[in-house]
């Protein structure tokens, strides 16, 4: 867990520095198990090497206190580190090197949160934007090691998992409350009618709910993006090597020249402007929005509300075996009709995209349809 220090004031934190001195010498540590659990002589000295290095930055932060009346006790390993230590000499490398990958990304991620929020000439601001220089080029050894790229201080990745889970979350909760209080309201109705209301419940509940949720989920992944962006700006005003050499690596990695590659990230970096909307594109991979988080949401909900209504609108003009048959067919043709629009994105036969949905389609109206059943009996 990073921290930061307190801002305006010219007292330094100690509480910080010793969260940071910890840190270090529990990553000390944890590189000296993971090099005992390596079989690769090469990697093994690499971790070693990490280790001491580690080791120095713990003592930086161990001399600050000190030089500002703090006692130093001997290190003692944090209970997650030890947790961590057990399941790698357990598990092998394999489990302990992406923790230790995480852990330098947040140890970068902390220092610079750090060297930004600690006023000017106040101790340990200095030393936050040296250690996350020194962090991040531990981090990319460590990338290079477990054949990843990019800067794994940034996490580009948690968009689509906050849009998941406010998508789930969201159409779970309110469509289902929607659909059965609007039973529950036709109970007393007849057979014909309850289906008819409870449908059209369904219809407008998850039309909201998806409606809500793709708004939500939208605007909460543009949050995400312009935080990554803010991190990214700061990362090239305070560690302008580092993201130099980064951009050289994108450029060689598309068959330019290293020198020539070099040369171009050098050119860029001379635009702080042109190397941020290079940086967001090339490494974070954010474009342009397609529609703003408002818009998706409409755009979701409308097309929610259109799919809803289709295994309902037989209801309101025909009745029993009629309206049920009729609210069959038309459900499955429009899932192949949906399944064979796919193709054109998919490149798959129009027919096999089609009967996926289909099956699928199938699959959940009889489930349905046996469960209700099921429960209908019980009570």
């Amino acid at each position: 867990m990073t921290t930061t220090a307190r801002s305006g004031s010219d007292v330094p934190d100690l509480d910080v520095f010793e969260h940071h001195r910890q840190d270090e010498a529990d990553a000390a540590f944890l590189y000296r198990v993971l090099a005992g659990a390596e079989a690769d002589e090469r990697k093994r000295t690499l971790y070693l090497k990490l280790a001491d290095v580690e080791d120095r930055h713990t003592v930086i932060w161990e001399e600050l206190l000190r030089q500002y009346g703090r006692s130093v006790t001997p290190h003692r390993p944090s209970a997650r580190t030890r947790l961590l230590a057990a399941l790698g000499r357990r598990l092998g490398p394999g489990f302990l090197l992406p923790m230790l990958l995480a852990e330098e990304g947040r140890e970068v991620k902390g220092y610079l949160d750090m060297h930004r929020t600690t006023a000017s000439g106040v101790a340990g601001k200095g030393e936050a934007l040296t250690l996350a220089r020194e962090s991040a080029h531990h981090a990319e050894t460590l990338n290079e090691i477990s054949g990843k790229t990019g800067e794994p201080w940034h996490r580009m990745g948690s968009g689509g998992l906050l849009r998941n889970l406010v998508y789930g979350f969201n159409d779970g909760l309110t469509a289902n409350f929607g659909l059965v209080a609007g039973v529950i309201g036709a109970s007393a109705s007849a057979q014909h009618h309850t289906v008819i209301v409870a449908g059209v419940a369904g219809l407008i509940a998850d039309a909201l709910s998806m409606g809500s949720s793709g708004y939500l989920a939208a605007k909460s992944e543009a949050e995400v993006y312009a935080h990554e962006i803010a991190m990214e700006r700061d990362e090239i005003a305070m560690m302008p090597e580092v993201e130099r050499d980064e951009l050289a690596l994108i450029y060689e990695a598309k068959g330019i020249e290293p020198e020539t590659a070099r040369r171009l990230a050098t050119q860029v970096m001379a635009d702080p402007k042109m190397m941020l909307a290079e940086q967001v594109q090339e490494e974070l991979g954010i474009s342009e929005p397609h529609m703003s988080p408002l818009r998706e949401g409409w755009v979701t909900g409308a097309a929610t509300a259109v799919g809803a209504l289709i295994p309902v609108f037989p209801f309101f003009f025909w009745q029993g075996s009629v309206a049920i048959i009729t609210a069959f067919a038309v459900a499955m043709l429009s899932h192949w009709l949906v399944g064979a629009a796919r193709s054109v994105f998919t490149g798959r036969s129009v027919f096999r995209s089609g009967l996926d949905m289909f099956v699928v389609g199938l699959g959940v109206a009889v489930v349905g349809y046996f469960v209700g059943e099921w429960i209908s009996g019980m009570l």
